[in-house]
């Protein structure tokens, strides 16, 4: 992790709870975010806090959730399952906290899910990829209200059907929602008449991709795809662009995040990908997301603070559709549930908790008024064709 990525999250975390002048005067409503603040996913922990600070300030200056301020409780799980697990149990023991948001890795929110029916609590994923936690993993109280790895890489085949690449090699890194990523764009190439030659996972926290980079040119495919995000994406496009090996195939993703773009600079111009949230989505509710963000942080929203930002709404909807907090309650108003997204229709569906929604495919390129090179919308697609089957992981 950039070590100058410390301060600004120290000072998030050094901040009231309860931001700004609140209206609201009942009990406050605690919501419980165990999430990654220091370790690999640290600078993704800081999106997902940023926006939870944002979004408490924002409703607490409008009264709160039925007349209750809402409080944070942010606890450090460092992305360790074990961690992730310990942190959520004491909120909902201690904390008497019934409702979680914000869990970092794939594998932090299968631990915790489980749990959720014997602590008589829920769980809205805003950041998890893995196709498993709305498939063979699904529990009743766990809802999924971010875009799931295998949508990202479906919206991104849909836009390489036309392409004139017909076989891909991939590198991802090697934890659920890489796997997940990578096998289910594998199953999506033979769909669109195209092929897989070859894959290789690279361990979190990989800062020397050359052995990778030695791989990828040896397999000489048409077209490489990564699923990549962070540190790790940033270390990988900056050494394949000393490799030059933007100028021997065309590399296409998952997920575009400035996170990893943005340190990249130069190195990043073309990338392809799908992307889970984009501020450059000419939407009026993103429109208004984005312009509260940049006032409030001067800067632009990345793919885990809109992620977030949506679960949230999601949440608040799903309060006052109930008229209450209370788990059951919160669970059935989930169920179906639809609302007008910063990602334009999102509807949760029933039998699996997945919020069904539009998927879109970016691409970097130098922008007029941005200073670094930032990803411009350059297809959408429906929320139909980028969701899978109800519990299912993959496309068939």
């Amino acid at each position: 992790m950039n070590i100058t990525r410390r301060p600004a999250l120290a000072a998030l975390l050094a901040a009231p709870a309860l931001s700004g002048v609140s209206r609201a005067q009942g009990q406050p409503l605690k919501l419980g975010v165990p999430t990654a603040m220091t370790g690999t996913w640290a600078a993704l922990g800081a999106q997902v806090v940023r926006s939870c600070r944002l979004w408490a300030k924002t409703v607490n200056a409008e009264g709160g959730l039925l007349g209750r301020p809402v409080e944070f409780l942010f606890e450090d799980t460092q992305g360790v399952p074990a961690n992730c697990l310990r942190k959520a149990q004491e909120m909902v023991e201690r904390d008497r906290v019934n409702i979680l948001l914000g869990l970092m890795a794939s594998s932090e929110a299968l631990a915790v899910m489980p749990k959720l029916a014997d602590w008589n609590a829920l769980f809205i994923s805003s950041v998890n990829g893995a196709g498993s936690i709305t498939a063979e993993a699904w529990v009743p109280n766990a809802f999924r209200a971010n875009t799931s790895g295998p949508m990202g890489a479906r919206a991104l085949a849909l836009w390489l059907r036309n392409s004139p690449q017909t076989n891909f090699f991939s590198l991802s890194l090697d934890y659920a929602w890489g796997r997940s990523s990578v096998e289910t764009f594998e199953g999506l190439l033979t769909g669109i008449g195209k092929r897989s030659i070859g894959s290789v996972f690279a361990p979190v926290g990989t800062r020397d991709y050359s052995s990778f980079i030695t791989r990828i040119r040896q397999a000489n495919p048409q077209a490489l795809y990564i699923a990549l995000t962070g540190d790790d994406g940033t270390a990988f496009l900056r050494q394949a662009a000393q490799y030059r090996l933007f100028e021997r195939m065309p590399v296409v993703t998952e997920t575009v995040d400035m996170l990893f773009t943005r340190p990249a600079g130069d190195a990043a111009i073309g990338l392809v990908g799908g992307s889970r949230y984009s501020f450059a989505y000419d939407h009026p509710a993103n429109n208004a997301f984005v312009a509260r963000f940049r006032a409030e942080y001067n800067e632009l929203p990345d793919t885990y603070d809109g992620e977030q930002w949506q679960a949230l709404e999601v949440l608040r909807a799903a309060v006052l559709k109930a008229g209450a907090t209370d788990t059951p309650s919160v669970v059935a108003a989930l169920r179906d549930l639809q609302l007008n997204s910063i990602k334009g229709p999102l509807k949760i569906r029933g039998c699996d908790g997945q919020a069904e929604q539009q998927g879109f495919v970016v691409r970097v390129a130098r922008r007029e008024g941005f200073p670094v090179p930032a990803p411009e919308v350059i297809a959408t697609f429906t929320a139909a064709e980028v969701t899978p089957a109800c519990r299912a992981s993959n496309f068939s």
